[in-house]
């Protein structure tokens, strides 16, 4: 296909093809004559994901690079190249509260409690020190004693989940974009999702029925509440 196709295809401005066909992102097309240039859905592919970098993961076009890189590196492993992309999209933020020593301490101790094959020094683990660390500033230390494994438990479930989802696919680019897209997207849908269980569990343990919510019908006809305690 020519470039206006691989276009409309992927839906990816010409201009911004070619824009990545410089910072090589995308391999330049095989050349049919001087003018030229003819593309495959390789190529598509490889666009796809490049969006879904940029767009979902909003990755700099640096660490798009590097993410690729390490998707065309031959012989690299599939969990080396699922690091990688999960690495680029993970953000560390930058604040610093007291205590954050004592809390990576704590985040080393949970990562060795629970025997994950994760490094201490992973960005994940350092995002979490940090708000770890603000819940101690905020004087909530107790709340992070008594859950915090309750927490990891939960999330091992999840994590199995997504990489039973992600390994369905056959080729590694489309691998590495449901992680991307799985990740971003996926921790929106499990916000929602613990914000409307905050609901119905704190209505069961705490409220009655209409107390502080709304009835509405539920799928069958029956009233269920809208509304309601968060307690995070």
């Amino acid at each position: 296909m020519r470039i206006g196709e691989l276009s409309r295809e992927t839906g990816v401005a010409v201009p911004t093809i070619k824009f990545y066909v410089r910072e090589g992102l995308l391999p330049a097309g095989r050349l049919t004559s001087p003018n030229q240039a003819s593309y495959d859905e390789g190529h598509a592919r490889r666009l796809r994901l490049i969006r879904g970098l940029i767009d979902v993961g909003g990755l700099s076009v640096a660490t798009v690079r590097e993410v690729l890189t390490a998707v065309d590196a031959p012989g690299g492993s599939v969990h080396k190249v699922l690091g990688a992309a999960h690495d680029a999209i993970t953000p560390v933020p930058a604040g610093r509260p007291e205590g954050l020593p004592d809390a990576r301490r704590t985040v080393a101790e949970l990562i060795r409690r629970r025997g994950w094959r994760a490094g201490e020094d992973h960005p994940a683990a350092e995002a979490m020190a940090v708000a770890l660390a603000a819940f101690q500033d905020l004087g909530q230390g107790a709340f992070l004693e008594e859950v915090l494994d309750d927490y990891a438990e939960a999330c091992e479930r999840i994590a199995d989940a997504d990489l039973a989802y992600v390994g369905r696919h056959a080729d590694v680019e489309a691998l590495v974009e449901s992680v991307v897209v799985g990740t971003v997207l996926g921790d929106a849908v499990l916000t929602a999702l613990r914000r409307l269980a905050h609901v119905d569990r704190s209505a069961r343990r705490f409220g009655q029925w209409g107390e502080g919510a709304r009835a509405v019908p539920g799928p069958s006809g029956e009233g269920t509440e809208k509304g309601g305690a968060d307690p995070s």
